[in-house]
């Protein structure tokens, strides 16, 4: 599976668990370290971990290796390496500290709405 197709299961998984202002940098012009970074909040740490657990879980059924986990479940920023795609969950008060956007700025923001669930 291609970091395209990662980053897109990742942004439906987080947003089947209603994550807060999903945004996806392509990091493939500012960094080496990944194709794509995937950054969302959530207003509650049990809400923080239904969408790790989803990510997860869908990342698994889709046989997506998961390098590595940074953060416990009641962390308030939760990270998870899936090789070239690098995701992100924060609580809402920890992405605002962090402004994790910002310190990428030089990265696109790409358009994911195609991706998202109409609600």
């Amino acid at each position: 599976m291609n970091s395209q197709a990662v980053m897109a299961l990742v942004v439906q998984a987080a947003d089947e668990k209603h994550a807060h202002e999903l945004t996806v940098l392509d990091m493939q012009a500012v960094s080496l370290m990944a194709d794509y970074f995937v950054i969302a909040d959530a207003e509650t740490q049990r809400q923080v971990n239904a969408i790790v657990d989803n990510i997860l879980e869908q990342a698994e059924a889709a046989q997506v290796k998961v390098n590595h986990v940074e953060g416990q479940k009641n962390s308030q920023w939760i990270l998870i390496d899936l090789g070239d795609v690098i995701v992100h969950i924060f609580t809402h008060e920890s992405r605002e500290f962090y402004q994790i956007e910002k310190l990428w700025s030089d990265a696109t923001v790409v358009d994911i709405t195609a991706l998202l669930k109409k609600a």
